[in-house]
């Protein structure tokens, strides 16, 4: 199951998956965008691909979405935690229905529906979880301050069940893309901000991460950072003194002067 599967990361994602003959559950709000997506699978791989099309930034959506899969009789064994969005402002300025939904999408529901399916996943002593964080868990982002801290926890909640599943038969692999070219930054305001423009860092593709995540879980790894130069970045902000990684972080967060 793949939420946020109409476009970028998880996109990629749910075609990696077809390619290797297996069969998808596609999660994200818009169902048109979804059996589109549904439709290419199918005829590309001959696989079942499953639409449900929710909004989990809704308190009650990951528990119907279980319900939903549960009364379809799909065992899920791979649960990608793909869905999420960020928004581009200070904290004042940034309206408190997005800082509320945000941090729902972002944490709420990846923990709710990761605790609703990893029972299962235990019970059968198989299963692979796949959060899909961000290289902005490695420090503060000042101007997309809510975001950071939402990635921050999916990185610590994922390596920390992964080392409480050792030897469960399931794994938990945290996804931490540097910047990528997917819908993401027109939601977040995001397309002129330094950080997408900044010669310093490559700007990946959708696929090329989402086949790093892939494989990475494939192999049961914990933590996968995409790209040479995010990895550097990203350890260096860890050693780093943090008012420095900090202040690095909000700069790149702002609009590139041209």
């Amino acid at each position: 199951m793949i939420t946020g599967a109409s476009g970028g990361i998880g996109l990629e994602l749910a075609r990696l998956f077809a390619s290797d003959r297996i069969d998808v559950v596609l999660v994200a709000r818009s169902a048109g965008k979804l059996e589109e997506v549904a439709n290419e699978l199918r005829s590309s791989h001959g696989i079942e691909a499953t639409v449900i099309a929710m909004d989990l930034a809704i308190p009650s959506a990951p528990q119907e979405l279980f319900d939903a899969t549960q009364q379809r009789g799909l065992q899920i064994e791979y649960l990608i935690n793909n869905a999420g969005f960020g928004v581009r402002d200070s904290f004042v300025n940034t309206s408190l229905k997005d800082i509320l939904e945000m941090i729902q999408l972002n944490v709420t529901a990846l923990t709710h529906l990761t605790r609703l399916y990893v029972g299962g996943m235990v019970a059968l002593k198989r299963g692979k979880i796949l959060n899909v964080a961000s290289t902005a868990a490695y420090q503060p982002g000042p101007n997309m301050n809510v975001y950071y801290a939402t990635k921050a926890y999916v990185l610590s909640f994922s390596e920390a069940l992964s080392h409480e599943l050792h030897g469960s038969g399931v794994t938990v692999t945290a996804l931490c893309p540097g910047p990528t070219w997917t819908g993401f930054q027109q939601r977040a305001g995001a397309k002129n901000m330094q950080l997408m423009k900044s010669k310093m860092m490559r700007v990946m593709d959708a696929h090329t991460v989402a086949r790093q995540g892939y494989e990475a879980m494939i192999k049961g790894k914990r933590v996968v950072i995409t790209g040479a130069m995010n990895r550097i970045i990203a350890k260096a902000a860890m050693i780093g003194p943090r008012n420095i990684a900090t202040s690095i972080a909000g700069a790149m967060n702002q609009n590139k002067q041209s």
